[in-house]
């Protein structure tokens, strides 16, 4: 309940207007702004420059340019452009090649059929340069258009992407099926948005023993699959599960959020698994930053240590 409590709270804090303009003043601060920690900058350069030093501890990454839920479709056809200017840009810096979108950046919630076409145009010429591209999961409304249109894009022969489920949802685990079925890529997560008890387990230890039954099915069945956690409880599980089954590391990879749980991240790097490092960035970080605060609240604390640290 406490967990439903603090996403509900931070989720109506994220929609504040004035509190996301307070924030884009001091939030990114290159002299310590307190979102430093989660959040690798607004520009493209910053995230760069962010993977780099990933990449230099011997962790993957992906990319996330966050700017969910645009309104209108020219934002949408502005989205897709700067995709692809992104992947020329990533390409030349020589880093990895991997990228995570959110479908209403694309105009999910304007146009269903142009939001296939956006993400059409950005799948293919990733596949041109090898990119992999991860389509993140919104919340539940969201969720059949997101599969649907992923899997229109599968049955076009375009396999250099993937989804993301959440084990909060009642569905998911059919979802997962759907999934393996096709042999498509996926990341489990818990889940960030709070959704109703009618189709979303509202206790922690459910949403843990989904997870574990998800995490199970896909080390099993799944293709390399993603176990995105930063719960020592689950990695250790998931670590004897794969231990159990003879599964070898290479076979999967755990993924982490920018800024949280470094050591963890670098441990299981020490231990001999892959470890990928989501790095979001971008102007409309806001929303993002909320979410993360309202999913784990011993983040507030990381905040708060960083705006008295500027007085």
């Amino acid at each position: 309940m406490l967990d439903a409590l603090s996403k509900s709270a931070f989720h109506t804090l994220a929609r504040s207007g004035a509190l996301k303009r307070l924030a884009s003043r001091y939030g990114l601060a290159p002299d310590g702004g307190f979102a430093r920690r989660f959040i690798a900058g607004e520009t493209l350069d910053e995230a760069i420059a962010a993977a780099r030093a990933v990449e230099a501890g011997h962790l993957s990454f992906t990319l996330d340019y966050l700017g969910e839920s645009v309104s209108t479709l020219a934002e949408a056809e502005a989205a897709t452009r700067e995709y692809g200017a992104m992947i020329d840009r990533i390409v030349a810096s020589g880093v990895g090649r991997n990228i995570s979108l959110k479908l209403t950046q694309l105009g999910l919630d304007l146009d269903r059929g142009q939001c296939l076409a956006h993400l059409r145009t950005i799948v293919a010429a990733a596949s041109t340069h090898e990119f992999f591209v991860r389509i993140d999961m919104e919340n539940s409304p969201y969720i059949d258009a997101t599969l649907e249109i992923f899997e229109s894009l599968w049955n076009e022969g375009l396999r250099n992407v993937g989804i993301v489920l959440q084990s909060a949802l009642h569905r998911s685990e059919a979802d997962l099926e759907r999934a393996i079925a096709l042999g498509a890529r996926v990341r489990l997560v818990k889940g960030a948005y709070r959704e109703p008890s009618e189709i979303a387990w509202q206790r922690k230890p459910e949403v843990d023993a989904a997870f574990l039954r998800m995490m199970r099915r896909l080390l099993d069945a799944g293709t390399f699959p993603a176990i995105a956690t930063h719960d020592p409880e689950m990695i250790e599980a998931t670590r004897r599960a794969a231990a159990d089954q003879r599964i070898d590391p290479s076979r999967f990879e755990f993924q982490m959020l920018y800024g949280i749980r470094r050591d963890l991240q670098h441990s299981l790097h020490a231990a001999g698994y892959g470890v990928r490092v989501y790095i979001p960035f971008g102007r409309e970080w806001f929303p993002y930053f909320m979410r993360r605060l309202g999913e784990r609240p011993a983040n507030v604390g990381f905040v708060l240590r960083g705006i008295l640290g500027e007085r």
